[in-house]
């Protein structure tokens, strides 16, 4: 019977990443297939090695990939045997590629979910990943081929999302997310396109007014906390709104660095675009209360020899967000107050102050998919600074 093998081959760069393949041995003759995992030479050992780092995701997905393939290369062989007529490893190494063509969508999106981490796109990658799970509920864990993927499934995964009271917005995100991942496999050449998702929805309805007014955003800055986890979370919301509603995100990934002759600049993580801020006494305030002397970054959202960076964020926001549901509801806020809210709250209070919906736009970093960003050129940034400081005096 046949034996099958992970194999690793280190790069020729000490400090370049190797690739794995599988090793077939049947009749003492041994073939190579070639995968598109790749790894570092410390997370090999004859397995992978599910580090600490920032790489622990995408290496869980390499293994799972990797157990699949094997379970395939079993099934293959098995029924090699079962037929009871000679079969050689270049038989086995032809079944398993011609079944990888006839490609499935769980392992197609796990392999796409792996390159995205790979490639430093986490946030993206956690979407793909989210979705995935969400199909594979639906499908009660039964993987399909991609050439099975038509209208109807996708109609009746649309209905099982409403009946689990999913929203229509939420729902046409996993239906825009697994689109994008059809599309890659029509573009691949893996399925014909059936055009599946024709008949359900996709696009994006408005959503309830998230703003509130500069009013609230006195009293939440005015507010008497009795917790320092109340106290750090208003003041995460203040610096955000301060900022002109930088995301979470990006707060929690400035450096000192970023701090330069009374400016603040970083890169949107959601766009790429380069920002330039002001720095304000309000935003110092804040800093220099919650300083965090043994650290590079500016706020103490991530905290150095504490773990993975990306938990340590996701963690800080979903506390930092479960503390403003209190504070909200201490004065009486109709809608959840969240680090979002900070954001909507700066372009309504700017609107209100009959600031020009170019510079709203200029100042919260909108990056070219809505039509008015078609017309901004490169504002001064003072004009930005200037209308950032007449909505910090008024509150």
């Amino acid at each position: 019977m046949a034996s099958i093998k992970v194999k690793y081959r280190a790069s020729a760069n000490k400090e370049g990443e190797g690739v794995l393949y599988y090793q077939i041995i049947h009749n003492r003759s041994a073939r190579q297939i070639s995968t598109t995992h790749r790894l570092y030479a410390h997370e090999w050992n004859n397995e992978i090695i599910i580090s600490t780092t920032n790489r622990r995701k995408y290496l869980q997905n390499v293994k799972e990939c990797v157990a699949r393939d094997i379970k395939q290369l079993q099934k293959i062989i098995s029924q090699c045997c079962d037929i009871r007529t000679p079969y050689s490893a270049d038989d086995i190494v032809r079944l398993f590629r011609s079944r990888k063509r006839e490609l499935f969508l769980f392992g197609f999106m796990q392999e796409m979910v792996s390159r995205l981490q790979q490639m430093g796109k986490l946030r993206t990658s956690e979407t793909y990943s989210a979705t995935l799970r969400s199909f594979m509920q639906f499908r009660h864990e039964r993987d399909i081929s991609l050439g099975e993927i038509d209208s109807d499934l996708i109609i009746m995964y649309e209905a099982y999302l409403r009946a689990r009271g999913v929203t229509r917005n939420t729902s046409s995100f996993y239906m825009r997310v697994l689109r994008a991942v059809y599309n890659r496999a029509v573009e691949k050449e893996l399925t014909i396109n059936r055009n599946p998702f024709r008949h359900v929805y996709t696009g994006v309805e408005k959503t309830p007014k998230r703003a509130i007014s500069l009013n609230a955003v006195k009293q939440i800055k005015n507010l008497i906390l009795p917790e320092a986890s109340l106290d750090f979370a208003r003041d995460m919301f203040l610096f955000s709104f301060y900022t002109r509603g930088m995301s979470f995100i990006d707060m929690a990934y400035l450096k000192k660095g970023n701090l330069r002759d009374g400016t603040l600049s970083y890169c949107r993580r959601k766009t790429g675009q380069q920002m330039f801020v002001r720095w304000e006494k309000c935003m110092q305030d804040i800093v220099t209360k919650h300083k965090y002397i043994h650290s590079d970054y500016l706020l103490p959202i991530i905290k150095p020899h504490k773990g993975d960076e990306r938990t340590q964020y996701k963690n800080a926001m979903y506390l930092v967000n479960r503390k403003l549901k209190t504070i909200g509801k201490m004065i009486a806020l109709k809608q959840p107050l969240t680090m979002y809210t900070a954001r909507h709250s700066w372009a309504s209070a700017a609107k209100f102050k009959n600031v020009p919906l170019a510079v709203i736009c200029e100042g919260m970093g909108h990056d070219s998919e809505t039509t008015t960003q078609i017309y901004l050129a490169s504002l001064d940034t003072t004009v930005v600074d200037d209308a950032n400081s007449v909505i910090i005096n008024s509150i």
